[in-house]
């Protein structure tokens, strides 16, 4: 019995009560940097969006990321009882919410990432490298090509010159690919993806003037271009 009475008060000076050793003016710097770093993280992903819908509520979430994970890190950091349950309740959570674009994930590792630096107590490493990544996801993001992907739909006539449609594709685009055609008794639709300066989208008028094109419609596309 002295034995054990012994380890369980080992036990619990060294880890149920190591909560008062966390200096309160370190709590505050880490969840100020937190949320300091979770608002510029909402700003860049804000500034550098290209998707199609713009989410605030997944914007607003990295601030919240950042804040919880730092809450969750410094807690299991100084209670080793604490963090074997942490670990257990987090092992059921399961997230429903399907990402979007690729790069969300990016900024949710992000913020999750600054949470758990700041946890650890490393702010200098957190802030110096979420400027890096900052800086980084800016310049990438205001970096412009010349030619843009357009999706373009063309509705044609029955008897329709495929030779002349090509012929015309090579002469104003830098770059195209049919994705479909589709055949029937009242004509055909064909699907191209075509590369084409941002000014220059005459192509659409030159379609018109064929005799065998019934309609033709150019649609900026947001995706990756194959070819």
């Amino acid at each position: 019995m002295v034995y054990a009475a012994s380890f369980a008060d080992i036990f619990k000076n060294s880890f149920l009560n190591n909560f008062e050793s966390i200096d309160p003016w370190q709590i505050a710097l880490a969840f100020a940097a937190s949320l300091l770093l979770g608002i510029g993280i909402f700003f860049v992903y804000k500034h550098t969006f290209a998707g199609v819908l713009y989410s605030k509520s997944l914007g607003f979430s990295f601030i919240m990321l950042a804040l919880v994970t730092t809450l969750v890190i410094m807690a299991v950091s100084s209670n080793m009882v604490l963090s074997l349950g942490m670990v257990g309740a987090l092992s059921i959570v399961r997230f429903r919410s399907a990402i979007k674009e690729p790069v969300d994930i990016a900024f949710i590792f992000w913020a999750l990432a600054v949470g758990i630096v700041n946890g650890a107590g490393l702010v200098g490493l957190s802030v110096a490298g979420s400027v890096i990544i900052g800086a980084t996801v800016i310049i990438f993001a205001n970096f412009k090509t010349k030619y843009h992907p357009y999706v373009l739909v063309i509705d044609l006539e029955p008897e329709y010159d495929e030779a002349k449609i090509n012929a015309l594709l090579k002469a104003k685009c830098k770059k195209f690919s049919v994705k479909s055609k589709t055949l029937g008794q009242n004509g055909a639709d064909m699907t191209v993806e075509v590369r084409l300066e941002e000014k220059d989208l005459k192509i659409v008028n030159e379609l018109n003037r064929f005799s065998f094109v019934r309609n033709a419609a150019l649609i900026s596309f947001n995706g990756d271009y194959a070819g």
